[in-house]
């Protein structure tokens, strides 16, 4: 019966085990997960119905923009992945803390050679089981469970603040995308204006009015403007790949796709610079908050090591059976803190604490000069946009003016080519600032962890197959 029961409570102890299940990772197949990523992925498809607003409406849009693509980073981005990896363990590192220490059996047999037990007729063997049951005293599990949801709310903010990473760098992809075929288009209305300055040229230099050395500043100049379209196109190129990279998707899954983008005002952009938003940002961002939760970490993380100075107690019940005696005892033992008090992890403990304070100053300082800075440069970037507007405007009425002098014969063809030619480069320089604002704004929008949509739906953008086949 003995025997019975002692495998009852084996087999009873095994069944509460966790079993070790091997999950090897092959690089080869992480690899061809990752070449494999499109965004006609039935889940991508899934998660964007259920986060796009819009969608449950009209459905997913043909062309993606900004918040598609966010969303698209959001469900593949590694990035991501390890910071709620990362959640995970803290998590499991909440029930690890509220663990209670377990109770010690132990079975100590004894036998007694004396010829005493054999005359008698009584066992020489002298079986004791005893029990020792720890009971944690100052209340140090309740430290170490605070602890540990605290890190664990470090953590989940972190998912935040690396979201707000991600979401940078597909805005800063996007916009660097359209703005350089925004300006491959300005540039090749620059050429065809060029290359009609110089048919006129050639014109007057075949009819001897003019010299041949008269067009070489503009044959200059044109191949110049083509070089320049070619660093767009690379810049294109290069976007193209840094947008594929912040989604987390190979180039080739964008073919599939239209890029709809556009550069609107944001009238409420301004906003993002009052007082009241310069205050909650230094008090709301995710990574604020997350350094904040390391702080209550640390803090209890001193209280625990405060607490065990004070030793735990062990009750320790035993049993034995001696010489036909049933014998029952009750220990009671505890730690005497004569030699030692903990006070070196108190002081270790405590100087993290300290650590932790002065690392959330030093970013509450790092934000208010990161808003500061992204304030300044977008006031300063709408100023350089509102002065190139009204050049551009400027260009535009002197142009028109000079068409209306061509029609009425006082003035000629020429003249009117050079002032589309000047307002041209004017737009390619409102194109700049207007790049360059776009750029302060995602850096306020960054500084001060507010979504402001920053592309919207306009000029769409095909993919290069699609642009192939509908070519003439």
């Amino acid at each position: 019966m003995p025997r019975f029961c002692l495998a009852l409570l084996w087999g009873g102890l095994a069944c509460g085990c966790a079993h070790f299940e091997p999950k090897p990772v092959s690089p080869a197949q992480t690899a061809s997960a990752l070449e494999g990523r499109t965004l006609e992925d039935p889940g991508l498809r899934s998660f964007l119905e259920k986060n796009l607003p819009r969608a449950a409406a009209g459905g997913l849009p043909r062309a993606w923009d900004m918040e598609m693509f966010t969303l698209a980073a959001f469900y593949y981005h590694p990035d991501l992945e390890v910071a709620r990896a990362e959640w995970a363990v803290a998590q499991a590192a909440i029930q690890t803390a509220g663990g209670r220490p377990n109770p010690t059996l132990s079975v100590d047999p004894a036998y007694n050679f004396s010829h005493v037990n054999a005359q008698y007729g009584l066992t020489p063997w002298l079986p004791t089981v005893s029990l020792d049951v720890p009971l944690e005293t100052a209340g140090k599990r309740g430290h170490r469970i605070a602890q540990a949801r605290q890190l664990s709310e470090s953590a989940r903010l972190n998912i935040a603040a690396t979201a707000w990473q991600v979401r940078g760098k597909v805005r800063q992809a996007l916009l660097d995308f359209s703005a350089a075929r925004q300006r491959e288009a300005l540039l090749q209305d620059q050429i065809s204006i060029q290359r009609q300055i110089l048919a006129l040229l050639d014109q007057q230099i075949q009819a001897g009015a003019l010299a041949g050395v008269e067009a070489v500043a503009f044959r200059i100049a044109l191949q110049k403007t083509q070089l320049d379209v070619a660093d767009a196109q690379r810049d294109a190129a290069d976007a193209r790949a840094h947008l594929a990279e912040s989604i987390g998707v190979p180039v080739r899954a964008l073919d599939a796709v239209e890029l709809a983008m556009d550069f609107p005002d944001n009238p409420g952009a301004a906003n993002l610079t009052s007082d009241e938003i310069r205050h909650e940002a230094m008090l709301g961002r995710a990574d604020v908050l997350a350094a904040l939760a390391d702080y209550a970490a640390a803090q209890s993380a001193l209280q625990l090591e405060i607490a065990k100075q004070y030793p735990d107690v062990h009750i320790g019940p035993a049993y034995q059976f001696d010489q036909g005696d049933n014998m029952w005892t009750l220990g009671l033992s505890a730690e005497l803190p004569v030699l030692n008090r903990n006070q070196g992890p108190i002081a270790e403990a405590a100087a993290r604490r300290a650590e932790s304070a002065a690392r959330f100053s030093a970013l509450q300082a790092k934000v208010l000069a990161e808003i500061d800075g992204a304030v300044e440069s977008f006031r300063a970037s709408e100023k350089s946009l509102a002065l190139l507007q009204d050049l551009a405007a400027t260009q535009a009425r002197s142009r028109d003016a000079i068409a209306g002098q061509v029609s009425a014969g006082a003035a000629a063809p020429l003249d009117l080519l050079n002032a589309r030619l000047e307002f041209a480069v004017a737009e390619e320089g409102r194109l700049e600032a207007r790049v360059k604002r776009q750029q302060a704004l995602a850096a306020l929008e960054n500084a001060v962890q507010r979504p402001i949509e920053l592309i919207t739906p306009g000029v769409v953008e095909r993919s290069p197959a699609e642009t192939k086949e509908k070519r003439p």
